[in-house]
């Protein structure tokens, strides 16, 4: 119900400024070619009240509707009848013809395929028969120079707005996809990439070390006790304490470096071209800088890191071994005390890099 209200009322709201214009055109070209056939004061009047009333009438309707795209549906249909009706009543006149049927076609075509093309055809036929029962079957081979100008506004202006609308369509539908590929690639707390994508960009940065002979390192981020930290202060505070961690990593690290939310109270970070020693020294800052934060809602509270770092490894097979390397050094900080960055050199977790740094 929600799907078919919200897409077919943006789909009635939109047809509805093309409608007026659409049929306000048409009302001039059918006019020129109607006048010479000195219709009844009737026709006069039906013609009118489609080129001018019947616009309003449609986007009330499928305003009104408990269903507006299906009743916008209907209405493009109605349309097309009346398009053949009208071509019936022009008896076929050539110009003013093939413009209404052409500006039908791009309408249904681009609102709903081939498909849509096929159930207006079908309308404009059921529009012809009528109009050939209610007015004398004939063809009038000849367009004159005033129905050919009167045509024109038709044949320029309308589908330059209808392209206009389609535009519009097609941009808004593309801001709407790049925004949800970025939600669906960051985690929304933090606003750091999410688990996935950050694995990707290890996958692509450990190829890239591979084909380049270039080395790098990882960084495993695991904030100290964070369960207890929920229990005590709460998990508003806990949450306080993750933002506060993905902000200090944004303004800390180098624009090439890769930062995400691994997941639950672990961070992870790609760093590029940077030897394990200078890596070491980046991150122990990185963790002195957040043990010396306070928080306004709580200020008791006071939150330390476990920091692995790795470096790359030619040898390894697949960027699983390099993370594999970093989580051992993780599980070496928080087993010997905590609040430390340990490396990973050699596939053995030690503390020798950062001390002689």
């Amino acid at each position: 119900m929600e799907k078919a209200g919200g897409k077919g009322f943006s789909l009635a709201r939109r047809l509805y400024t093309s409608r007026i214009l659409g049929v306000a055109l048409g009302l001039v070209c059918v006019s020129a070619a109607m006048y010479p056939l000195d219709p009844a004061p009737w026709v006069w009047g039906f013609m009118w009240f489609n080129g001018l009333v019947w616009p309003h009438v449609a986007y009330q309707w499928a305003r009104r509707a408990r269903k507006p795209y299906h009743a916008e549906h209907r209405n493009l249909l109605i349309d097309a009848f009346l398009g053949g009706f009208w071509i019936a009543a022009m008896h076929f006149n050539p110009l003013p013809s093939a413009t209404t049927i052409s500006m039908m076609a791009m309408n249904n075509v681009a609102i709903g395929g081939m498909r849509f093309l096929l159930a207006g055809t079908a309308a404009q036929v059921l529009g012809i028969g009528v109009g050939l029962q209610i007015f004398a079957p004939a063809f009038i081979p000849a367009t004159s120079p005033l129905q050919l100008y009167a045509c024109l506004p038709l044949l320029c202006l309308y589908p330059l707005a209808l392209g206009w609308i389609c535009f519009r369509q097609a941009h808004t539908l593309g801001r709407q996809k790049r925004e949800l590929l970025a939600l669906s690639r960051t985690d929304s707390l933090t606003g750091l990439f999410n688990h996935g994508t950050w694995k990707d960009q290890l996958e692509v940065e450990f190829q890239r070390c591979k084909r380049q002979q270039k080395g790098g390192a990882i960084a495993l981020i695991d904030i100290d006790h964070f369960k207890a930290i929920n229990d005590t202060y709460g998990h508003v505070a806990g949450d306080i304490v993750l933002r506060q961690l993905s902000k200090m990593l944004k303004q800390n690290l180098r624009a090439t470096d890769v930062a995400g939310r691994y997941g639950g109270d672990e961070f992870c970070v790609i760093l590029p071209d940077l030897p394990l020693n200078r890596a070491a020294v980046l991150m122990e800052a990185l963790r002195d800088r957040f043990a010396t934060l306070g928080y306004e809602q709580s200020p008791a509270l006071k939150v330390s890191l476990s920091i692995g770092l790795a470096s790359f490894d030619p040898a390894h097979a697949d960027a699983t071994l390099w993370l594999n390397d970093a989580d051992h050094a993780l599980y070496e900080a928080k087993t010997t005390g905590r609040n430390r960055v340990i490396c990973c050199g050699n596939g053995k977790p030690h503390r020798e890099l950062l001390d002689s740094a």
